[in-house]
């Protein structure tokens, strides 16, 4: 025993033995430092670290990006979907809710995705962990958000394969059976498109225009959102173009309304001459959401890049020569580019709606076949369609005044918008359909001499076909 004791060495050789070991450590990063560049050291690091990892963890964690190539990620966004359903129960200090119902304070809570939060989960007797983290840049212009899921590592080819398709279909379910439609606008000081609660009630019952024209929407509606398989079988993406055109206050605004109903897609309402050049409009735009409806209002407002060109190429090309380098603006180009080429494929299941009070302002390469596929002219009254306005909003199908109003309809160019503001000036229908009489004869008055109107038409950009 005596003798195994004298083997042990003393307090001062351990320490001594210590100090030399740090001193040598010490001149050997140094000489490492100056010897090795610093991205080969950064590399080493990180091979050490991942075959630490590899070896002696047990876990597995997917990273999930809000993007992913330039468009956004449809995982995580029914990753956002499936999460919001899972945290009600959720054992944490603070939790999202909210409610989009101003008008009902008895509505039931929503609740969102906290963030920097461990939700669980369970699949199949597999336990997993997501959590939702928010990433500010350093000049605060964007926020990074991604989730990490983690699991057991002899999980992960499951999870792969089972449990991703499993809350993929799960959110598609949710989102089918969502009861708020979103109106979203682009800022552009955070660079992301805002939502705000879509609340407008028209639909295609209660828009009033023409029967066989409104059944003929509906039909090719219905037909594009089941068209995916025709889509991808002739090769080409699965967008729908719809021009509205017509004088104002003719109801685009609430065709657009109607088709988002009819549809529940979500509308994107871009400000197209507020976009700085042709880069931020691709990046805009791939920011849209599938199942969604693309809205550009007066296309021939605004920017010279859709209206009708008038100039031959030579002077096309002087123009750009003449052009300062620090003018911005899109080009014609880049709006096409999206619409209809290459980055046209970036999502699927949209529709891209353009309005404009002057069709024959807008440069015929932006509505020809494939761009604009079907051509909706939105027009003044047609005797129908004042008969349709006056039942919904004075609830009478007839009236001795009808048929004098119906001879000065044919006769004056007078918007929906016009008729409905003169039937809502009273609910004492007989009041209110002289008024309107009294106010078709004056229009008459004005413009001396009648011209019939045509009654509302649908064009098909490429064959006038379905």
């Amino acid at each position: 025993m005596a003798s195994l004791f004298n083997q042990v060495p003393s307090i001062s050789t351990v320490f001594a033995l210590y100090t030399s070991l740090s001193a040598t450590t010490l001149i050997l990063r140094k000489i490492l430092n100056d010897i090795v560049p610093k991205p080969l050291r950064d590399y080493i690091t990180k091979k050490f670290a991942e075959l630490f990892s590899s070896h002696f963890q047990s876990n597995f964690t997917f990273v999930i990006d809000k993007t992913w190539d330039f468009c956004e990620n449809q995982t995580f966004r029914a990753a956002e979907v499936y999460l919001k359903s899972r945290v009600a129960g959720l054992s944490t200090r603070e939790l999202p809710v909210g409610s989009s119902d101003l008008k009902n304070p008895d509505a039931e809570i929503n609740f969102g995705v906290p963030v920097n939060t461990k939700i669980f989960d369970e699949f199949e007797g597999i336990h997993l962990e997501w959590i939702m983290h928010n990433v500010e840049s350093n000049n605060h212009k964007y926020v990074k958000q991604y989730f990490r899921l983690t699991c057991k590592k002899e999980f992960r080819e499951k999870i792969m394969k089972d449990y991703f398709p499993h809350f993929a279909k799960s959110a598609a379910k949710i989102m089918r059976q969502r009861e708020n439609l979103y109106i979203y606008t682009y800022n552009q000081m955070r660079s992301a498109w805002e939502p705000a609660i879509f609340k407008h009630h028209t639909t295609f019952e209660t828009l009033a225009m023409e029967p066989k024209l409104k059944t003929t929407i509906i039909e090719d509606l219905d037909a594009f959102a089941k068209g995916k398989d025709f889509f991808k079988g002739v090769g080409r993406a699965w967008k729908r173009g719809y021009l509205l055109y017509g004088p104002p206050g003719t109801g685009k605004s609430s065709m657009v309304a109607a088709i988002a109903n009819h549809m529940n897609y979500n509308i994107y309402d871009l400000q197209i001459q507020s976009v700085r050049d042709d880069g931020e409009l691709r990046k805009i735009l791939t920011a849209t959401k599938n199942k969604s409806i693309l809205l550009i209002e007066d296309i021939d407002c605004g920017t010279d890049v859709s209206h009708r060109r008038q100039t031959t190429k030579e002077e096309d090309v002087k123009l750009q020569k003449d052009k300062k380098k620090d003018d911005f603006g899109i080009s014609l180009s880049g709006l096409l580019n999206f619409v209809d080429g290459l980055w046209s494929s970036c999502g699927e299941e949209r529709i891209i709606i353009f309005t404009t009070n002057h069709k024959e302002m807008i440069d015929p390469a932006l509505i020809r076949p494939g761009r604009m596929d079907v051509h909706i002219l939105m027009d003044y009254c047609t005797p129908y369609v004042l008969k349709k306005l006056v039942a919904m909003y004075l609830k009478i199908d007839d009236h001795v005044l009808f048929d004098p109003i119906e001879k000065l309809v044919l006769e004056v160019s007078v918007t929906p918008a016009e008729v409905a503001q003169q039937i809502m000036a009273t609910k004492n229908a007989d009041i209110a359909v002289n008024g309107l009489l009294e106010f078709l004869g004056n229009k008459k008055m004005e413009k001396g001499d009648g011209k019939v109107e045509k009654e509302g038409e649908l064009e098909y950009a490429d064959t006038k076909e379905a």
